[in-house]
């Protein structure tokens, strides 16, 4: 026993620990591009194909919801539910000493929802319970990604950060794309594996179920080897508090404070979260505008449509993140970020319009021109303008609370207008107003003549 605990134990900055930390990427972000971005949104629109009227609805919650603003309304709560808890949950993980528990534990609940969505069914008796499994997922990943992100300081050396950080996204990109095209090859030929249909489902929406399934494995399985290497933190034995709980809270109220005092942070802060609200909406119901307003032709051609300019996306981020970088480094960040900004805003104009696939896919395009830099360009912009602080941590929980909340708020606007206009459309051309107002917020961040940013 004594041996197995020295094995399991290494020094921070070790290649084995950092890996390790980094492999938590290929194992979860299968849920990101399998069932947020592509297979999830199109098995859940087939479900509404019988539908007798032209717009797709469903009784939930004692409401009948248009289908596509049903999931988007859902998608914003769980997003609030994490914006609220992770603060408190990050507070007490580091005052306890139990971070790998709090990892461990939204873990499983992302993977025992996945597995969950199975037995995904929009009839009245079942509806309830399949949204709760689909929010299962979606807060299993983003919560346990409050307690991964915050091991980095932990298990590496700031001149280890930035690089280990690159391993474990393009090691999360290289996982979910295999298991995506696996998948792939089993919603587009069932019959190779075997797979077949039902008197209620095609073979490909057989597939599908199974191919959510297999994120699930997928996820619980390989954060074992993380979950093995990965310290626990120092076992304090403290009791957690009314004050620890509210602790979280506390420090995101003194950032607030002390950004007032900062009028190039503060005023960078609203530019992002008005334009992020915008971003991070259109990631996360492009496939469900895709399936609902473009005419693919059928089934099959739409299926494979759909995931195939999600490939498109993922394949041309890489460029676009080496792009993105190259013009901030030129140009400066504040005015790369406004060019992006203007592309996001002809992309809203143009999807309003846009009805062929091939227009679909052109749009496909552009996005993950501009998606694969504007994240990690926003966050390195915030960086750059912290003040002198040892105490990054706070401001960084307070830049994710503020991201999450804005999606929450974007999600909402659009769900609401795709709810009360009928159409997916309109929302997407009201985001155009957002990354308007972000292009003025950015223009007003003052320039430092002593830090070319």
């Amino acid at each position: 026993m004594g041996s197995f605990f020295i094995m399991a134990v290494l020094e921070k900055g070790s290649k084995k620990l950092l890996n390790a930390w980094a492999f938590y990427d290929w194992a979860n972000s299968v849920y990101t591009l399998t069932i947020a971005s592509s297979i999830f949104p199109i098995f859940y629109s087939a479900l509404f194909i019988n539908s007798t009227s032209e717009i797709k609805t469903v009784w939930a919650f004692g409401f009948e919801f248009k289908s596509t603003a049903l999931i988007t309304f859902v998608t914003a709560f769980t997003f609030l539910v994490v914006a609220l808890t992770s603060p408190i949950l990050s507070g007490i993980a580091d005052y306890v000493g139990n971070k790998k528990n709090f990892l461990k534990f939204f873990c499983y609940v992302g993977s025992i929802g996945c597995i969950g969505l199975y037995w995904f069914d929009i009839t009245p008796d079942k509806i309830h319970l399949s949204l709760l499994f689909y929010f299962m997922g979606l807060i299993g990943y983003w919560g346990s990604l409050v307690f991964y992100n915050s091991y980095l300081p932990d298990i590496a050396f700031p001149e280890q950060q930035d690089s280990i950080s690159a391993k474990g996204f393009s090691l999360g990109y290289i996982g979910s794309v295999l298991l995506l095209v696996l998948n792939l090859a089993m919603v587009m030929f069932p019959s190779f594996f075997f797979i077949e249909a039902n008197e209620n489902e095609t073979a490909s929406q057989v597939a599908m179920k199974i191919s959510f399934v297999t994120v699930g494995i997928w996820w619980a399985l390989f954060s074992q080897y993380s979950f093995y290497w990965l310290p626990k933190g120092a076992s304090t034995g403290h009791k957690v508090t009314k004050a620890i709980i509210f602790n979280g809270f506390k420090e995101l109220k003194l950032v607030w404070k002390q950004l007032k005092q900062n009028l190039r942070l503060k005023r960078y802060l609203y530019a992002f979260f008005v334009f992020s609200m915008a971003v991070q909406t259109i990631m996360l119901i492009a496939v469900y505008f895709g399936e609902e307003e473009i005419a693919w032709g059928d089934d099959e051609a739409k299926t494979f449509g759909l995931i195939g300019s999600i490939l498109i996306i993922q394949l041309v981020a890489v460029l676009g993140a080496f792009l993105t970088s190259r013009a901030s480094s030129k140009y400066g960040n504040i005015k790369t970020l406004i060019v992006i900004n203007f592309i996001w805003m002809a992309l809203c104009f143009y999807a309003y319009f846009m009805v062929s696939p091939i227009q679909f896919y052109i749009a496909a395009g552009f996005v993950g021109l501009v998606m694969g830099g504007v994240q990690s360009l926003a966050r390195s912009t915030y960086s750059k303008f912290l003040p002198e602080t040892e105490d990054t941590t706070s401001y960084f929980s307070f830049y994710d609370v503020a991201e999450k909340i804005g999606i929450v708020i974007g999600m909402v606007v659009f769900a609401f207008i795709d709810q009360i206009t009928g159409s997916m459309r309109n929302g997407i051309l009201f985001l155009f107003v957002f990354f308007l107002a972000g292009i003025l917020l950015l223009l007003r961040v003052p320039k430092n003549a002593s830090q070319d940013v």
